[in-house]
């Protein structure tokens, strides 16, 4: 089959394990909805009654950001970029470290719903309501570009609507997270992270068949140039280098597992401190497991591909549908296993969209409601399921603008690091600095607010030239029908360098994992002089 048109249509067995892992994901969800009938304060529904325990934790906290994007847009990116990738997994390390040391003690010992809740305490209510609209507007795009990510697979590999399929994974997902809480969010992240991992696998051993042993995809990779792991190049403009994926990625990850609302919300969920620090470490495991498959996913890919670029001879759309496209094209013979990743994709977005409805209203509930309206318990438990619900809408409709976007892992990098980075930032100059007060936090999260967005909205017009970008070549001369060149040779004609201004390829060409750490330094070193200038009093409320 390889290089041929493939079917476009599931089997009846791939439907049948594709159903069976929604059905099993909703009956999670209704399961916990009657087995918690006897609970109904918002903090079993949010917290899940600060009962649960390391692993399941562990797992949930894995789920919730290796969605579809990292089983569909983590191979591309190895296929287009290079195997450098993997050094992701030295930034994992560091994060969970710095998570576990310095973020999570201080939030677990506050006893708060909402990360957002330290601000005031730190600084005060405007600030706090300023952290907590930042993080509902990063939430909200993210979780729409992870539902578009998987519908754009289903679409690809099976023909089904492809807003027919933004939908249904959207009512899904909703359905159980506003059933059943954090407690269905949790168990559900946990077996839904199976089917990942399944699936990638299932990928991994039959490319390993098909091409005669992971010696012959390890040597196409290297002939291929994709074992470009040690580049340490120090220039920032070069999109990927040890110090972009290890340094700047420390940093994405920081602010996602330090003090993103879905995480930390985890953590708080856990019976005893330990429980909680051990789930981060738990979670370093299961972190590197995906991160491996999927980047050697992304070696079978281009050991299957080598001569037959799918994307250059326009057998697909976007290099986004090259991993769905591999399934068909090599398990197709094998009833049920192209179903098991499609489940596998739409498992990923069903956990982390579930994760980002159950953290949107939790900050909603307890930084814009609990403040300022009185409300009975049962009143805030019902309103969170309403709330629940309306998130669930909005992140469907999200999915629209995230149908505009380009490839699936630069674009959640890139919104994680603008919004993140800063956020960061400010917990960090509350934590770090004790001479910080409310008027340099203000001044420093707009700075680097707005200095992030500069760069990241100049590289959306234009984009880093190939020089800083280094896209490996794609071939077609092996293919059996008729296609282009190859990629490399492509881009030239759409980009002209005339055209650029002079911060196009000097500022705008900042490698997009530097987004965050951008925001971050800006907003410390702005809010520590404002704070000096200001008098250095702790808060002003």
């Amino acid at each position: 089959l390889i290089g041929s048109e493939c079917a476009t249509s599931f089997s009846v067995w791939d439907y049948v394990v594709f159903s069976l892992m929604l059905v099993i994901s909703a009956g999670i969800g209704v399961y916990y909805a009657f087995a918690g009938r006897g609970q109904s304060s918002s903090a079993d529904f949010l917290v899940g009654g600060r009962s649960m325990t390391a692993v399941p934790v562990a797992l949930s906290l894995t789920a919730s950001f290796m969605s579809a994007i990292t089983v569909l847009g983590t191979p591309v990116e190895v296929y287009q970029h290079g195997a450098i990738f993997i050094l992701i997994c030295f930034s994992y390390v560091l994060m969970v470290a710095v998570s576990s040391e310095i973020f999570l003690p201080i939030f677990y010992r506050l006893g708060i719903t909402s990360t957002y809740e330290y601000l005031e305490m730190r600084y005060n209510k405007v600030i706090r309501l300023f952290g907590t609209v930042l993080f509902i507007i990063q939430t909200v795009l993210y979780t729409g570009l992870v539902i578009y990510a998987p519908a754009l697979a289903l679409n690809q590999v099976t023909g089904i609507d492809l807003w027919g399929a933004v939908i249904s994974t959207g009512v899904v997902c909703t359905l159980y997270c506003t059933l059943g809480g954090l407690k269905a969010v949790v168990w559900t992240d946990v077996f839904q992270v199976g089917i990942m991992l399944a699936g990638l696998l299932a990928v991994i051993v039959q490319s390993v068949l098909l091409q005669g042993g992971i010696s012959t995809i390890i040597s196409d990779s290297t002939q291929g140039g994709r074992l470009n792991l040690w580049d340490f190049d120090p220039n920032p403009l070069r999109r990927h280098t040890f110090w972009s994926i290890t340094v700047g990625g420390t940093f994405l990850w920081t602010s996602v597992y330090g003090i993103n609302q879905a995480q930390v919300q985890r953590y708080i969920s856990c019976k005893s401190l330990f429980h909680a620090k051990m789930a981060l470490y738990i979670n370093l495991v299961s972190l590197w497991a995906i991160s491996i498959c999927s980047v050697f996913c992304g070696l079978c890919l281009y050991s299957v591909y080598k001569n037959c670029d799918p994307w250059t001879a326009r057998k697909v759309s976007a290099l986004d549908q090259l991993m769905p496209y591999l399934v068909l094209d090599i398990l197709s013979e094998y009833p049920g296993v192209p179903g098991l990743f499609v489940a596998a994709a739409y498992s990923g977005t069903l956990s982390t969209v579930s994760s980002s409805v159950n953290a949107l209203a939790a900050v909603t509930i307890a930084d814009l409601i609990r403040p300022y309206f009185s409300l009975s318990e049962r009143q805030l438990s019902w309103s969170s399921k309403g709330i629940s619900l309306f998130y669930g809408a909005v992140c469907i409709g999200m999915a629209g603008v995230a149908s505009l976007m380009g490839g699936m892992l630069q674009a959640a990098i890139s919104i994680a690091g603008v919004a993140g980075g800063p956020l960061l930032g400010l917990f960090s100059l509350g934590i770090l600095f004790p001479c910080a007060n409310a008027k340099g936090g203000l001044a420093g999260l707009v700075s680097g607010l707005a200095l992030s967005l500069w760069v990241c909205i100049g590289a959306q017009i234009y984009p880093p030239l190939p020089e800083n970008s280094r896209p490996l070549a794609l071939m077609t001369h092996g293919c059996n029908f008729s296609g282009g060149t190859n990629w490399t040779a492509n881009i030239d004609d759409f980009i002209l360098k005339e055209q650029r201004p002079f911060l196009a390829d000097n500022w705008y060409s900042l490698s997009y994992l530097y987004f965050g750490p951008l925001g971050t330094v800006t907003v410390i070193t702005v809010g520590f002089i404002v704070s000096i200038l200001s008098g250095m009093r702790l808060s002003d409320r």
